[in-house]
């Protein structure tokens, strides 16, 4: 998640035009809704008062405008993401196309629940696309949590600690092959020797709607890499009460994820890949008892 070197311009303009774009389909939405009901019933439906009140005299309503638009405010997580990605020189690690996997999902589940594996720089553009919805970022190094918090103190982040290395992922991936780590369960209580027992409780009782790995740290031998990571993301997904997730995975291109992305969130759950992202839709085993962990 963390971003080494500054991208191109381009790819900070194309941004800010995405957000530019989904801001404009906001208001659109808002305007359009706004029209089926009068202003005045709005007002009255959402009282809890059982006697009608006239309207506050000090409502200032909004300028004339084709088609009978309301005024609408940008959120303040948009707004907050515009300021921020147009005063930076830095811009996220993913490219256009690979954030566009995931935003395409984004636009048709948010507000929903979001849980992405590290922090960065394009952390407050993931709280933004999911405006209205819960987004959360687990992080392997405290004084980077702290760096991005003292500049994005909105963001919602957890420490995390991971206890493997790169180094032995050849070995996890045959631990992960034992019947003990086909079991679907809360990852609290896997016998799995993958699954990760030590995030914030509300973790494990929130059902997540998109999960996206992009950490912990895994381009050398002694990162902890991200075995245990995308192997407890797949576990979630399974156990779902019902519905899916859709569950993302980036560096694909590196072995380790490709290697255990395919093992455990399984070919039969991809459902696109873009440059060096996969996308996994993965549905609950809960709901219908007897699926194979993979298809």
């Amino acid at each position: 998640m963390k971003s080494k070197t500054p991208f191109s311009i381009n790819l900070k303009l194309i941004l800010l035009c995405f957000f530019f774009l989904l801001i404009l389909i906001l208001v659109t939405r808002s305007s359009f809704s706004s029209s089926k009901q009068p202003i005045s019933e709005t007002h009255l439906s959402n009282s809890t008062s059982t006697t009608q009140e006239p309207q506050s005299s000090t409502t200032t309503p909004c300028p004339s405008l084709p088609l009978s638009q309301t005024c609408s405010k940008t959120p303040p997580s948009l707004a907050n993401a515009l300021i921020h990605y147009a005063t930076t020189n830095i811009t996220p690690q993913q490219t256009f196309k690979e954030i566009s996997v995931s935003a395409r999902i984004l636009a048709k589940k948010s507000p929903c629940n979001f849980l992405v594996f590290g922090l960065g720089h394009d952390s407050l553009m993931w709280t933004s696309l999911n405006h209205g919805g819960r987004t959360v970022f687990l992080e392997e190094d405290k004084s980077w949590i702290e760096q991005i918090l003292e500049r994005l103190p909105t963001l919602e982040s957890y420490h995390v600690e991971y206890d493997t290395k790169v180094h032995q992922a050849d070995q996890l991936i045959k631990i992960g092959m034992e019947e003990d780590c086909k079991v679907v369960s809360d990852p609290r209580f896997s016998k799995c020797q993958l699954a990760l027992k030590g995030f914030p409780s509300e973790v494990y009782d929130i059902e997540w709607d998109l999960i996206m790995v992009d950490a912990p740290t895994g381009y050398h031998d002694n990162a902890p890499g991200r075995m245990n990571a995308i192997y407890t993301a797949g576990l979630m997904a399974r156990n779902r009460e019902e519905g899916e997730t859709d569950v993302f995975v980036h560096d694909v291109d590196r072995v380790v994820e490709d290697k255990f992305s395919k093992a455990f969130l399984c070919e039969g759950y991809l459902t696109e890949q873009e440059g060096r992202i996969r996308h996994f839709t993965i549905p609950s085993h809960r709901a219908r008892l007897g699926r194979p962990f993979c298809p």
